[in-house]
């Protein structure tokens, strides 16, 4: 974080100093777990559903704090700020600290939302822009009331771009993050039914993924999918300028001739009245639309397009279990792409098994339950199951009394005989697997974080026992 004096920091969360002069100097990171607190660090003590923050601060304090932010004040012997909601408070000090960076008049600032593919937009932005400047991204998917905020104060007078992933699970979530830094260049990727249960449906996702966009000023751009038509209604509902990406021909930024295989995706770019043509080594013919979203953002920094497309081709994956390539051995590959689930993240991620699978060779899914879904759980379960036979997938392995209608729908689509299996748990997944899987075989892991099948992905790509 950027040096700031305590009276400075109380000043802005409209709290008072106890414990130390005010006039003192931090500049440490700001943490809100107590392990990760080193010398110096700014503690925040926040309130969970289930603990309190404050019942950490001694481990803070041992580990280095130099300023404790609770909810009361705590009998310790470090600097402490008293604030009514800590977790508030360190979405002022995120405003504060990128409105005084931002004074400086170099600081860019990206926010990017979407049912799916934020985390690997965000990575794709991350390796153009970091060869241009200092740039300050989430680490994993940082996307929410903590992990923004979080985010943004990892930003100093040097960061020239900071990128922001904007999640939510209800309306007004984005909305209070947006609040915090309103962004140059807000990005919508897709509206989609992730989350779908927890908002109340589409329509409402669609309200809560426009909140990234309807407080924009003029002077931003707004760069928006072409081809999701509850994306592309957002153009009305903001101020800012539109620039859009997609497949579509009327998209400014769009990809032609995509050619997806087992080593990645190959496209051609057509920006204006340039063509280039882009390799994502990146798994899944999805992740094109991600690369869109990232070279439209870079070219509005002012990134040369050779500069963006030379840097998207260094990506070898997408993130941690997001699409990750793993070869066991014995001619057998392991898709693991078990981070998270959503109806469309899962039928890409089958559509992609599906076309890279070579004669003879055997694509196996293998797939856990999509959460979050609510009353839309059983219906987008059963037509991922019809999917997988209408994409001629030869084995299917689902794991889980939650998930069981995908193997249902699946016998009922294509009278299979054998060909799809359900099971209660991933290691009876695993002890099967282990016995069938024969060389040639290509196989996809994919669920929603809950359900932990990441980890057999892991044990069937060897990389742990």
């Amino acid at each position: 974080m950027i040096a700031l004096s305590l009276a400075e920091i109380a000043a802005a969360l409209g709290g008072t100093v106890t414990g130390a002069d005010d006039s003192i100097i931090v500049s440490g990171s700001v943490e809100t777990d107590s392990r990760l607190v080193t010398p110096g660090s700014i503690f925040f003590a926040l309130r969970g559903e289930t603990t309190d923050g404050s019942l950490f601060a001694p481990a803070a304090v041992d580990n280095g704090a130099a300023l404790i932010v609770s909810a009361e004040a705590l009998d310790l012997p470090v600097a402490q700020i008293v604030v009514a909601d800590p977790l508030a408070a360190l979405g002022i000090l995120a405003h504060y600290v990128v409105a005084r960076v931002r004074a400086l008049g170099t600081l860019r600032v990206v926010g990017i939302t979407g049912s799916n593919g934020k985390t690997t937009t965000k990575n794709m932005l991350r390796a153009i822009l970091s060869a241009q400047g200092p740039t300050v991204a989430p680490q994993g998917s940082y996307n929410n009331q903590v992990g923004a905020p979080y985010t943004m104060l990892l930003i100093d007078e040097q960061t020239r771009f900071l990128v922001v992933e904007m999640g939510a699970s209800a309306v007004g979530d984005i909305a209070r993050m947006v609040a915090m830094v309103v962004p140059d260049i807000s990005v919508v990727l897709k509206v989609g039914m992730a989350h779908a249960g927890e908002f109340g449906g589409i329509d409402e996702t669609q309200k809560a993924k426009s909140e990234i966009v309807t407080s924009l000023p003029a002077t931003a751009t707004a760069v928006l999918n072409h081809d999701d038509h509850r994306v592309a209604a957002m153009a009305a509902m903001t101020a800012a300028r539109p620039v859009w990406f997609g497949l579509d021909a009327e998209a400014s930024i769009r990809a032609e001739e995509l050619r997806a295989t087992s080593a990645g995706t190959v496209f051609t770019l057509v920006a204006g009245q340039q063509r280039r043509e882009v390799t994502l080594r990146i798994l899944g013919e999805h992740h094109v639309m991600n690369a869109l979203a990232a070279i439209t953002v870079a070219l509005e920094l002012g990134v040369p397009l050779d500069d963006a497309v030379e840097a998207l081709g260094t990506i070898e994956r997408a993130e941690r279990w997001r699409m990750e390539v793993l070869h066991p051995g014995g001619g057998i590959t392991v898709i693991n792409d078990a981070y998270n689930a959503s109806p469309d993240s899962t039928a890409a991620a089958l559509k992609t098994l599906a076309q890279i699978v070579t004669p003879g060779e055997r694509s196996v899914a293998v797939l856990g339950e999509m959460n979050a879904l609510g009353e839309y759980a059983d219906e987008e379960h059963d037509r991922i199951g019809r999917l997988i036979v209408r994409l001629n997938i030869q084995k299917l392995v689902v794991i889980g009394h939650r998930a069981r209608h995908i193997h249902n729908a699946a016998g009922l689509e294509g009278s299979w005989d054998g060909e799809s299996v359900l099971v209660e748990t991933d290691d009876e997944a695993y002890d099967l697997l282990r016995d069938e899987l024969r060389a040639g075989d290509v196989v996809l892991v994919k669920s929603s974080n809950a359900a932990g099948l990441r980890h057999l992905g892991d044990r069937l790509g060897g990389l742990t026992s």
